[in-house]
């Protein structure tokens, strides 16, 4: 069974496995979550066993990846009877736990202000009844403190979470009109909060997607050129991204962001690219075979790299 959320004990809180993913590459704080203990999210499920019932991960450390991240039940994962998460979702007659299929938990609003924790060296204490064969178990974190309603997986302030449901379920036109996302003061349903690069004219403030025709590294920053154009008084233009030296040097993820971005620089694969927080604006840009004309492109520079995603996404190809 797929599990949208699991207790971190470490952290002494519930994470989805979005959050994971974003501490395991966050340079500014100390969590793998190989050495993690992740556990039932269900309260009395999780405290009817010891420490050594853990659940595993999938995706949670790999920067490209195409399945869904989740976390899972392990061969030895008990749960009561009556936990909402012990019947397993089988792939074959066989009876083995799938992980392929869609993310089912639409978070309702993005958070742009993201989930802090600070690191409590006092508390990386191990529990008593770990056994030898059980996990290690990192420090602990405190998490700051936030209202119980931002806990996830109603509400996310990790970009890649609602960008997934999108993607997954991109077949599924009618599940995402009927689901509701709020960024901000704007609220709207999934299928109109995700803007294709063409039509980026209709509504400024939204998520804007398209499939990548070049990425240009210029060694300290890179320019994406999308394949598509936007229209405007029927002549078509350029669309383009720039990610600044600055921005890049300065993200706490830096590390986790190089390996993406190059690795898309060298793929054979379709990529798309998904932002939020700027619109692209018409610019007139000095030609080079010619500086003294200019032509139009629609450009924008990328403020918030937590806002950014390159990604493979074939469920997108040939749409």
């Amino acid at each position: 069974m797929k599990f949208d959320l699991a207790y971190c004990l470490s952290l002494d809180t519930k994470l989805s496995i979005y959050d994971v993913r974003d501490l395991n590459f966050d340079e500014t704080m100390a969590f793998d979550s190989a050495k993690e203990h992740f556990q039932c999210p269900n309260d009395a499920c999780r405290s009817a066993f010891g420490t050594a019932n853990v659940l595993g991960t999938i995706n949670a450390k790999s920067v490209n990846y195409i399945r869904t991240p989740h976390f899972k039940n392990v061969p030895s994962t008990r749960h009561m009877e009556g936990c909402p998460y012990v019947s397993l979702k089988t792939s074959s007659a066989e009876g083995v736990e799938s992980d392929d299929g869609v993310e089912e938990h639409f978070p309702s609003e993005l958070l742009l202000t993201r989930r802090q924790y600070v690191r409590n060296p006092d508390s990386a204490e191990v529990p008593a009844d770990r056994g030898q064969d059980q996990l290690p178990v990192a420090p602990a974190i405190r998490q700051v403190e936030h209202p119980p309603a931002e806990s996830a997986p109603d509400k996310t302030s990790v970009f890649a979470h609602p960008v997934e449901c999108f993607v997954s379920n991109f077949e599924n036109k009618d599940l995402l009109k009927r689901m509701p996302l709020k960024i901000g003061e704007h609220t709207a349903s999934y299928a109109l909060f995700f803007k294709k690069i063409e039509y980026l004219q209709d509504n400024k403030g939204l998520i804007y997607w398209g499939r990548i025709k070049e990425i240009k590294d210029y060694t300290q920053s890179f320019r994406i050129d999308f394949e598509k154009k936007a229209w405007l008084e029927k002549k078509p233009y350029t669309v383009t991204l720039y990610l600044g030296k600055k921005l890049i040097d300065s993200y706490r993820k830096r590390k986790a962001f190089l390996e993406e971005i190059k690795h898309a620089i060298e793929s054979e694969q379709e990529l798309y690219c998904f932002f939020y927080g700027v619109t692209p604006e018409l610019k007139q840009v000095p030609s080079k075979k010619n500086p003294d004309q200019t032509f139009g492109v629609f450009s924008a520079n990328i403020e918030n790299l937590d806002h950014f995603i390159i990604r493979q996404a074939p469920q997108l190809h040939a749409k």
